[in-house]
């Protein structure tokens, strides 16, 4: 089981750079980074709830399950 996210999906169509969106966010742009890059392994209610207030989107725009089998092309 992989939980994906695919902040970078939200900024492209928003035509948003990292920096600007961090900025805009108030959350540090290496940490914009390792979430956008999937290598997050926690993280508080308080940053997507910044994410989500910035960008307009809900929580699932933001995330999404695979299941393992589908973790090699996680664009599936």
């Amino acid at each position: 089981m992989a939980i994906l996210v695919d902040l970078d999906v939200q900024l492209a169509r928003r035509n948003l750079s990292v920096g600007a969106f961090a900025e805009a966010v108030g959350i540090m742009p290496a940490n914009i980074a390792v979430l956008k890059n999937g290598r997050a392994k926690a993280v508080r209610f308080t940053t997507p709830d910044a994410i989500c207030r910035t960008l307009g989107c809900q929580p699932g725009d933001l995330l999404r399950w695979v299941p393992d089998d589908d973790t090699d092309n996680p664009r599936a």
